[in-house]
C-alpha cells in the first residue's frame, strides 16, 4: 500500500441503495434513489456514524445521500469523480430481461467474458480499474489515519476490493455487492491494506 498508509486508517465502502427504476445496467445514467433506497441507506449507517469524512461519487444515487448524511452529522464531504460507476455503453439503463430479449448473444458473451465481451461502447474494464485506483491513491494520501466513508457503486467497490486482494479483472464480477451493502478496507503502515468482512451497520464502529 502507499507510504501514506498509517495505523488506524479505515475506509468503509457503502454502495448506494435502490435507485428509481430498480435493477438494471445503469452505469453512469444519473438516476436518483427511490424511497426504498433512501431507507436502505439510513439503515446502513445507523444512528451514530463513526466517520470523520465522507467521499462520494458525484452521481445522484450516491451524492444525494452523502450530502444528507454530511449535513445531519456536520461532516466534511468531498466528491471523487473517478469513483463513478463503470460506463456500460449501449446497455445503460437496460434491464437484464430486455437484453435477454433483444441482444441475447451480447449478454451471453459478457457473462462468459466480462473483460473481453464488453457491451458496445462500454468503458474498457482495465481503464475503469485504473481510474478507480488513481482515485483511491489520492484518497489514501489525503485521509491519513482517518475513518472515512466512501459512498459509491457496486463496480467501484468491486474494483477497490480487487485491488486489496490482488484479484484478476475477470474475477470482479464474482463479488456480490447488495444495495446499501458495506465493506471495509483497513490500512496499516506495516501490513498494507486488508479487507475486513463482514461489516454491518455503521454504528457498529
Amino acid at each position: 500500500m502507499s507510504a501514506g498508509a498509517e495505523p488506524g486508517a479505515r475506509f468503509d465502502l457503502l454502495r448506494h441503495g435502490e435507485p428509481v427504476g430498480g435493477r438494471r445496467y445503469r452505469g453512469q445514467r444519473d438516476d436518483p434513489l427511490s424511497e426504498t433506497g433512501w431507507l436502505q441507506m439510513w439503515a446502513a449507517v445507523g444512528a451514530a456514524p463513526p466517520w470523520i469524512r465522507i467521499i462520494s461519487s458525484p452521481l445522484a444515487r450516491c451524492a444525494a445521500f452523502a450530502e444528507a448524511l454530511a449535513e445531519r452529522f456536520a461532516l466534511p464531504l468531498d466528491y471523487e469523480d473517478r469513483f463513478k460507476e463503470i460506463g456500460f455503453g449501449s446497455w445503460e439503463g437496460r434491464t437484464t430481461a430486455e437484453l435477454e430479449q433483444e441482444v441475447p448473444a451480447e449478454l451471453a458473451r459478457f457473462r462468459a467474458d466480462p473483460v473481453g465481451g464488453r457491451p458496445p461502447g462500454a468503458e474498457p474494464l482495465a481503464e475503469f480499474i485504473a481510474r478507480v485506483d488513481a482515485g483511491w491513491g489520492d484518497c489514501v494520501e489525503r485521509c491519513r489515519g482517518e475513518s472515512v466513508l466512501i459512498v459509491a457503486h457496486a463496480g467501484t467497490i468491486r474494483a477497490l476490493i480487487g485491488r486489496v486482494l490482488a484479484l484478476p479483472p475477470a474475477a470482479l464480477q464474482r463479488i456480490k455487492v447488495p444495495y446499501a451493502g458495506m465493506a471495509r478496507i483497513e490500512l496499516d503502515s506495516a501490513r498494507g491494506a486488508s479487507l475486513a468482512l463482514p461489516v454491518g451497520q455503521g454504528r457498529s464502529g
